[in-house]
């Protein structure tokens, strides 16, 4: 029996039966009934509340969280109800001292965000963020990607994430909390932040509306630039047809670039054959020759991919969330980070005309 099964399942109690629960949270509670067992479910719409009564059928069900909350036997309170909510929703199960499980973004502003750190450290920090960005393939290999030496030294990294979607949920609506600057930036943020080799000193965004029906952006685009002058330039943009898009990660160094693509555990990079050395030169203030300066530079493409059994996606953040609950094992990121993140998404809102 592998080591993960040596301890009983983590008990969940799932609040806010929605895409976001069904698609990326349930599933692997299904898949994987020796790390985690759902006992209570909370929503307001009870056709919701049947898809989980038909495969947890021992499932406590409820209407309201402030009723769920009183159940003692959860270990892990799994929180995906409407961004607007989250903070309420937050402090009502830390106030338990139960673990709490919250979707991105954490909180619309940062004194939300901070008012949260303070509950969280009251509950022993048993709070987690779900940070997707932090556990995907494309992302963890860039990652490794910016200590390889083949590169020399990088001094833009840019982060896309692209789709064409004429969305019309809540998401699309600013009094909810909508908007692609917290239901996607926070995690491309948090990419960056972690990839740069330093923190940023200066910031520029700007927000639009290409595809989407609502009123709120699904378009963001920011750069950020630190004191060692390496750039990060991070856009989500939510109206580009397929077969337009970009590599979700581009690093530009002065011997080369890598790239890779959305999703991908396998990526390229385009550099200066590793085993030439450019021959030594020096600039001139002398009237230049006539011919053209561009030298014969041996360039070579290296697949690189992600070393063989690495765990990313959903299992990894899951199984990081099943180590910590049952075995105090560290988490991969802070809570800190989140904050961060809000940070610079609540900046962009606030200071672009079109997010305010």
């Amino acid at each position: 029996m592998s080591s993960e099964y040596q301890r009983p399942p983590v008990r969940v109690a799932i609040v806010g039966l929605g895409r976001s629960m069904f698609s990326s949270h349930y599933p692997v509670f299904k898949e994987h009934p020796g790390l985690f067992k759902i006992v209570a479910a909370c929503d307001l719409v009870k056709e919701r509340r049947d898809i989980i009564a038909k495969d947890f059928p021992a499932c406590k069900m409820f209407r309201q969280l402030s009723d769920m909350l009183c159940e003692r036997d959860i270990d892990l309170i799994d929180i995906a109800t409407c961004s607007k909510d989250h903070v309420k929703h937050t402090l009502m199960s830390l106030e338990t001292g139960k673990w709490t499980l919250v979707e991105s973004p954490l909180a619309l502003t940062l004194e939300d965000a901070q008012v949260i750190r303070g509950a969280a450290a009251k509950a022993k920090n048993r709070l987690i963020v779900l940070q997707r960005g932090l556990f995907e393939p494309d992302y963890l290999l860039a990652q490794s990607m910016m200590l390889d030496q083949r590169l020399g030294e990088i001094y833009e990294i840019n982060i896309r994430r692209e789709d064409y979607l004429r969305r019309d949920d809540w998401q699309t609506v600013k009094r909810l909390g909508g908007g692609a600057a917290y239901y996607e930036m926070t995690d491309l943020i948090l990419q960056a932040l972690k990839i740069l080799p330093s923190p940023p000193i200066q910031m520029w965004s700007e927000l639009k509306r290409i595809a989407s029906l609502g009123d709120a952006e699904d378009y963001v685009h920011v750069n950020l630039r630190t004191r060692t002058q390496v750039s990060a330039d991070i856009e989500y943009n939510g109206g580009v047809l397929p077969g337009c898009r970009s590599p979700s990660f581009t690093i530009r160094a002065e011997r080369g670039m890598f790239a890779v693509e959305p999703g991908a555990s396998e990526g390229v990079l385009t550099v200066i054959d590793p085993k030439y050395k450019l021959p030594r030169r020096r600039s001139s203030v002398r009237t230049p020759e006539l011919e053209d300066m561009h030298e014969e530079i041996p360039v070579v493409k290296i697949p690189v991919s992600l070393p063989a059994g690495t765990l990313h996606g959903q299992s990894a953040f899951w199984r990081h969330v099943y180590g910590t609950v049952r075995t105090a094992a560290p988490f991969p990121f802070q809570l800190e980070d989140s904050i961060e993140a809000v940070k610079f998404a609540h900046l962009m809102k606030k200071t672009s005309p079109f997010g305010s």
